[in-house]
């Protein structure tokens, strides 16, 4: 196995429209310790739509503020604050607090990481997305 380091200049961005911005980070597939992992910003007045996945999602949240909807119920996050949001859960995180973005790490339990939006039920691959 060989181990790799992620320069930030290196990392991969995709922009996703409304002011949402993903960089992937890595993954790892080693038996039951398979993950996909990333960083989303959100901008101020943004919203990541309403979905859900088939593997369970840790969230971390790096810096800013704002909302979580999880299962259908708000919360409030702040930097440090975590979630997990275990599959088929529906949930999203909008930035209505301030001018800075809110930034989130993510880590999914699979590097075959679906994601499907509530509202068209229009599921793709997490590293398929554009």
């Amino acid at each position: 196995m060989t181990a790799k380091l992620f320069h930030p200049e290196g990392l991969p961005v995709k922009d996703r429209g409304g002011g949402i911005v993903t960089t992937p980070l890595a993954t790892a597939a080693r038996g039951a310790r398979a993950m996909l992992t990333g960083i989303t910003t959100i901008a101020p007045g943004s919203a990541v739509p309403l979905h859900t996945h088939n593997c369970e999602e840790s969230v971390v949240v790096l810096s800013g503020q704002g909302i979580a909807h999880i299962d259908g119920a708000d919360h409030p996050v702040a930097p440090r604050d975590t979630s997990w949001i275990p599959a088929g859960v529906p949930h999203c995180f909008r930035n209505e607090a301030g001018d800075e973005p809110l930034v989130i790490f993510w880590t999914y339990a699979s590097i075959d990481a679906t994601r499907t939006i509530v509202a068209t039920g229009v599921t793709t691959r997490i590293d398929e997305e554009k």
